[in-house]
């Protein structure tokens, strides 16, 4: 299983390594074999000794250049970072970056062989509006992405649900992981207020192949505990 953390614009460099060296301990003392990967705030990023998975929250789509208030491939290499994350709700939908915008970056970072976790996801009113309306929706996120890219991992994000506390139910969960899993075969995880007291029933579910954590992750115990339940279901 792939179990994430987007600490989003959270935590400085310093509680950053603290976080970082807190899971790797955990990890080594309990010898997890699941994947961990987690995303720091920008000016967190740097080069950690550990068996946790660095990668970035965004970039833009250029090596350098003058592009204020961006960072680019440099800027990752310097880390020896090769994940980042595309197509996050609040990126669409605060930030304003469009499926043509997102596309591109993922076309730039797919060449390098970056490993691209994307997502997708509604807002409540695509849901409310029914299944059809909904799927169409979540669809035209699809468009122009390479779903059998072997380096990606797919991000369902209900984006009502995120750090609202709200959730889809479990059989919600299934479902639409279920129908998702015929677009594409890559690794699914779920996000969307996944916290330590759901988060082992998330991850039994079916097509559930992990999960993508924001404000939940925060906290770094709860963060290992959910890694324990991902090894626990694992064996």
């Amino acid at each position: 299983m792939i179990i994430a953390a987007n600490l989003k614009t959270n935590l400085t460099r310093k509680e950053t390594k603290a976080y970082v060296e807190e899971l790797d301990n955990y990890m080594k003392k309990n010898s997890i074999a699941q994947e961990v990967l987690v995303f720091p705030a920008m000016s967190s990023l740097d080069t950690f000794d550990s068996s946790v998975v660095i990668g970035a929250q965004n970039a833009y789509a250029t090596k350098e250049g003058a592009f204020t208030g961006e960072i680019g491939e440099v800027h990752l290499e310097e880390f020896g970072i090769k994940t980042i994350l595309i197509g996050h709700s609040e990126r669409r939908h605060i930030l304003g970056e469009t499926q043509e915008m997102l596309v591109e970056k993922f076309n730039y970072y797919k060449e390098l062989g970056y490993k691209i976790l994307y997502c997708v996801g509604e807002p409540l009113e695509k849901r409310e509006a029914g299944k059809e309306e909904m799927m169409e929706y979540i669809q035209a996120q699809y468009e122009g992405i390479d779903t059998e890219y072997e380096k990606l991992i797919i991000a369902y994000e209900p984006v009502w649900a995120i750090g609202t506390g709200l959730t889809p139910t479990l059989q919600d969960i299934e479902e639409i992981h279920t129908a998702l899993k015929e677009k594409s075969k890559a690794p699914l995880l779920y996000g969307g207020s996944v916290k330590v007291t759901n988060a082992k029933e998330v991850l039994a579910l079916k097509n559930v192949d992990g999960v993508l954590v924001g404000s939940a992750a925060l906290y770094a115990e709860h963060f290992c505990s959910m890694i324990g339940f991902a090894e626990e279901l694992q064996n």
